[in-house]
């Protein structure tokens, strides 16, 4: 069936397919590529994939090939035209919505069991996964992973581990509620047009429950002081929350003079916890 599909080059061209800056594209058309993160993402026989931004269809072509039903969210409409072509070869597994995928609602589009897969645009990619990992927090089964490409500073952010500078909100969320994993890294030449930085392709598999009990609105609290400024001790950067912080922290066994970045997120639930008690 894959070789009855044109060249990704020629409905490049036939559909007038110039990156635009403004939307974030950076074409993926290595099919060999493509097909690596398929692979990446497990066995997609029987699960509804949604992918996000799909462009001209390289990564969607390797995802229908690999047995995957595809729904797909295209904000530009020139790609909605070329990917019609992609559907008339997969006319019972692929569906095209043309949204801004920030605004969409994805477990609303199909059943369970879900899969995200994704070459998300840098401009929002960071965006979208808090906006996912909501749903996560509502319902864990919301999907059963996530396989992304991000910039590889935003994916190293968001598998760091306390202590460093790339640790923060998006680390404490993303290890909150799922399980992350690295892939592969690719370099610029891999896109069209090339981006000035290198990316990386992750999973993030949802847990059961979240690594730890905490209320997801008391949690982002704390957090977001912690970190607001990050250069304070704890017992001066979470004054903002209003309460009596020297009492937060020996009520949560925390030295005050330690800074957001080194707690663990097992110690931001806890002073989450405690907080929503005062």
């Amino acid at each position: 069936m894959a070789l009855t599909l044109p060249p990704l080059k020629d409905i490049i061209t036939r559909h007038g397919l110039q990156a635009k800056k403004s939307l974030g594209q950076h074409f993926l058309l290595d099919e060999n590529i493509c097909a690596r993160i398929a692979i990446a993402a497990g066995n997609l026989s029987g699960c509804t994939v949604i992918e996000i931004g799909p462009g001209p269809g390289g990564l969607t072509r390797a995802l229908l090939q690999a047995g995957a039903s595809v729904i797909a969210i295209e904000k530009d409409q020139r790609c909605v035209g070329a990917l019609e072509e992609l559907r008339q070869v997969f006319p019972e597994r692929l569906s095209i919505i043309e949204a801004d995928a920030l605004e969409a609602d994805l477990p609303a589009l199909a059943p369970a069991p879900r899969k995200i897969v994704a070459n998300l645009p840098y401009n929002i990619g960071t965006a979208l996964l808090l906006k996912w990992l909501d749903d996560v927090c509502r319902a864990p089964d919301a999907y059963q992973s996530m396989t992304l490409m991000f910039q590889r500073e935003v994916a190293g952010r968001i598998s760091a581990e306390p202590g460093g500078k790339d640790y923060g909100r998006l680390s404490v969320f993303a290890q909150w509620l799922c399980e992350t994993g690295h892939h592969f890294d690719l370099p610029p030449g891999a896109f069209s047009p090339p981006p000035k930085i290198y990316s990386s392709v992750i999973t993030l598999a949802p847990r059961p429950k979240p690594l730890y009990p905490a209320n997801k609105d008391v949690l982002e609290k704390v957090v977001a002081a912690a970190f607001g400024q990050r250069r304070k001790m704890l017992r001066s950067a979470l004054k903002g929350l209003r309460v009596d912080t020297e009492a937060l922290l020996e009520k949560a066994g925390i030295d005050g003079t330690r800074r957001g970045e080194t707690l663990s997120v097992e110690e931001f639930c806890a002073l989450a916890a405690i907080y929503a008690s005062l």
